[in-house]
């Protein structure tokens, strides 16, 4: 089958096209033909080699943690797929992605693709929305009534957990360029904040809930929005206990764990359309497209979610 793997850490240029075995599956996992993936930031930081100590991978590795396709082959012990089943998800980290034509997945982080949305749409969601989910119902609580900041509102977390949270009721603030104001607003966004001419933390203040997806500043300033008992959630950098302390808050930082139970959750919203996928950029499946694709992610300037179309 067709990959594009890793033989080294580096930059976008150690993206290699390459042919190999199709995996081979146990028997609590299904076959997947790959028609979809997408890029979110941690490829390219896996790739880069920043994650070296979390994930302990040899090399080849294949990158990539989203896949929507259908199943073309099931493990002895599946019980709820079979082959031909239109299927999303967000597979284990391993060293086998999901650049290939085919990627093995456990059965219990599998959900069925939503009929009312494309593959390409499908591969959008799973990291994405189980990051959002699992951010705000799993840690945060969130509830009507809310007030919440969400960070990076136009990028690929944020413009799900933008639609999340004002399903949940909660009243919600979001940062973004100016040429992206009329996005999240039609995301759901009540407050628009310029982060080129605004600072949010003089904009904002006793919110409950602070989303952060940035790190470094933001996540230092997002303390000071909050108000006593309030929470802050980050997925970019590691909390600081003593400036959690000194305003009251609790403050967390949190790594996706894989979920097909919530993933199906989330399907079931899009086939509501309660919530709706936010594909910003397609590119093909061949070395040179996957490269511009990094090179796009790690502008951090991507609107919605950076896909790419395998089948």
């Amino acid at each position: 089958m067709k990959a594009i793997v890793i033989n080294e850490y580096g930059s976008k240029e150690v993206l290699k096209e390459t042919e190999i075995p199709k995996p081979d599956i146990t028997d609590d996992q299904v076959l997947v033909e790959v028609h979809a993936t997408s890029i979110n930031p941690i490829d390219w930081k896996t790739r880069a080699g920043y994650l070296q100590e979390k994930l302990d991978f040899s090399f080849p590795i294949i990158l990539g943690w989203d896949v929507a396709g259908t199943i073309v082959e099931v493990g002895d012990k599946v019980t709820d797929y079979q082959i031909g089943d239109e299927v999303f998800a967000r597979p284990a980290t391993t060293p086998n992605g999901t650049y290939a034509e085919f990627t093995a997945v456990d059965e219990n982080l599998l959900a069925k693709k939503p009929e009312n949305v494309t593959f390409e749409e499908a591969a959008s969601i799973p990291l994405v929305g189980l990051t959002a989910w699992q951010c705000l119902v799993d840690i945060t609580n969130i509830k009507k009534g809310d007030t919440v900041l969400i960070h990076a509102g136009s990028g690929g977390v944020g413009s799900i957990a933008i639609q999340l949270a004002k399903h949940f009721g909660a009243f919600v603030a979001t940062t973004a360029s100016e040429q992206n104001e009329a996005y999240v607003k039609e995301l759901g966004a009540d407050q628009f904040i310029n982060y080129k001419t605004q600072n949010f933390e003089e904009e904002l203040s006793d919110f409950d809930i602070v989303l952060d997806t940035m790190g470094g500043d933001i996540l230092e300033k997002s303390y000071t929005v909050l108000k006593r008992g309030g929470k802050l959630v980050t997925i970019a950098g590691q909390p600081n206990d003593d400036a959690a302390a000194k305003y009251g808050i609790t403050a967390k930082f949190h790594w996706l764990e894989p979920d097909g139970t919530q993933l199906q959750k989330l399907a079931d919203l899009l086939n509501k359309e309660i919530i709706k996928p936010q594909v910003g950029h397609v590119f093909d499946f061949s070395e040179e497209q996957l490269q511009k694709a990094h090179e796009l992610s790690e502008t951090h300037h991507a609107k919605g979610k950076i896909v790419v179309k395998v089948k």
